[in-house]
């Protein structure tokens, strides 16, 4: 997925552990035909929860209407995307030469590393088009890692008050296959009408809780649909609860404080500024860096002008323990 967005972070207790609520923004994504998305990671008073580094949310959209998604291919260094659906369809292909789709229920992990491209197009058959965009940024000493692409299908997990998905990591007795650079938790909760579940984490982790629908209560703070609250290390238990008389739908996503500070600028990560120029240069010059995706019936994206200000790098705040 790529974002138009040029400066996307803004220019074991007894107690309940604090949450700090992350309100989402409206963003443009891809080129001309751009559709919408809330996103709630990165901004200023947080860049990273883990190693995780963006958190996109979009529908569900009548594509009848919107369009659709129609990003053409465009480049990545220095991170891995994660693509959820809760529903439609949405058709990958990249310069690895993977052609795979994008299905609810199923995770697709694609590597940039030092470079790749890519194009996300809804399918045809796609009427209601809904679901999330995750990254994650690779550490320094895999920043330049070689592309490669993961698919995965979770079986669901029964909880108290409801069921897991698990896309990566472990949780509730479940393990992804999938290979990830940092130790990271990714999984899809739903909870029933006025269910509770309990779910045992990792006290050494931070973790984030996105709400997609639902009135959900996370450590006994209430979370709004597209909002995504934050908790620090230092719980062994996270309690969630559905208040509501429907089905609710959340994203857990968690991972050990990420010590590095990286920049992030349209859809490159690296950690200085002369990072991101080389790489935009590169993909404007049409490097072998990024190679090229086959089957796009289009132009690729052209990279944004680059501020006039130095790129500074950014990491979070001093992590607060939970408590």
């Amino acid at each position: 997925m790529s974002t138009i967005e040029t400066d996307p972070a803004g220019t074991a207790g007894t107690r309940a552990p604090r949450v700090e609520l992350l309100p989402a923004r409206d963003v443009p994504l891809g080129g001309p035909r751009a559709m919408t998305v809330r996103r709630t990671l990165p901004q200023r008073a947080r860049t990273l929860i883990g190693a995780w580094c963006f958190v996109d949310h979009y529908g569900p959209d009548d594509v009848a209407v919107s369009g659709g998604m129609d990003v053409a291919p465009h480049p990545h260094t220095g991170l891995q995307t994660v693509s959820w659906l809760f529903s439609g369809e949405i058709e990958h292909r990249d310069s690895l030469g993977v052609h795979a789709f994008v299905r609810p229920g199923e995770l697709n992990l694609m590597t940039g590393g030092h470079g790749i491209s890519h194009s996300e197009v809804s399918t045809p058959g796609t009427t209601v088009l809904h679901g999330v965009q995750l990254w994650v940024a690779l550490p320094e000493q895999h920043r330049h890692t070689a592309r490669d692409f993961h698919h995965h299908v979770p079986r669901p997990v029964p909880l108290d008050g409801g069921e897991a998905r698990v896309f990566l990591g472990s949780l509730a007795g479940d393990t992804s296959p999938v290979p990830t650079f940092t130790p990271l938790l990714g999984a899809e909760l739903t909870l029933r009408p006025h269910g509770t579940t309990t779910l045992a984490v990792d006290p050494s982790f931070e973790h984030g809780l996105l709400v997609d629908h639902g009135d959900v209560r996370i450590a006994d703070t209430p979370l709004r649909p597209a909002e995504l609250g934050y908790l620090a290390p230092g719980s062994t238990t996270l309690t969630l609860t559905n208040t509501g008389d429907t089905t609710a739908r959340a994203i857990l996503i968690g991972g050990p404080p990420f010590e590095e500070r990286i920049v992030m600028w349209w859809n490159f990560i690296g950690r200085d500024h002369q990072d991101i120029a080389e790489a935009r240069e590169e993909w404007q010059a049409g490097s072998d860096r990024f190679g090229s995706v086959a089957g796009y019936p289009g132009n690729r994206l052209p990279a944004p002008v680059l501020p006039g200000a130095t790129l500074t790098p950014r990491g979070n705040p001093p992590v607060p323990r939970s408590g």
